[in-house]
């Protein structure tokens, strides 16, 4: 395969359907690169004591995709060695152990995707319009991410 073959690319869905990790990390794998990192969020049955249910996430679909792709954007200024960024979110009810969002990151060597999912995940808590409810036995909350930068800059 010729190196202009293999241009850099970026893959975000959001979506209602289960998330497959095979899927997304096949998205960004390339002959040029010997590391597939990959971060898998999954809804755990507990917090804070509270026994979880199930989570549901709404997103303000069109904002949320935008702000993934200035994500990718960074990711690509901060380490310009990455090849394909793979960045796939759950909306709906997403039930105990099932992903929520799966962040998949190929890049020549292990350090820049290790790197680049490490700050795809933080930085989508912090700045990406996708809220998350847990739903527990008896209640329910919203649930905001500590990360969040408008969530912060009321305080």
């Amino acid at each position: 395969m010729d190196e202009c073959e293999d241009v850099p690319k970026d893959f975000i869905k959001l979506k209602s359907e289960k998330l497959s990790v095979d899927e997304v990390s096949e998205l960004v794998i390339s002959p040029y690169c010997g590391a597939v990192s990959v971060f898998i969020g999954t809804t755990r049955n507990n917090f804070e004591g509270k026994k979880v249910i199930h989570l549901e996430y709404e997103a303000y679909t069109s904002m949320a995709e935008t702000e993934i792709k200035k994500i990718c954007r960074d990711v690509r200024q901060k380490w310009p060695s990455v090849k394909h960024i793979a960045v796939h979110h759950r909306l709906g009810v997403v039930p105990i152990t099932e992903a929520s969002v799966i962040i998949a990151v190929s890049s020549p060597h292990r350090a820049e995707s290790l790197e680049a999912v490490t700050y795809c995940i933080n930085t989508l808590k912090a700045s990406v319009p996708i809220w998350k409810k847990e739903i527990y036995k008896d209640e329910y909350s919203w649930k905001e991410n500590k990360e969040c930068f408008w969530a912060n800059s009321e305080k």
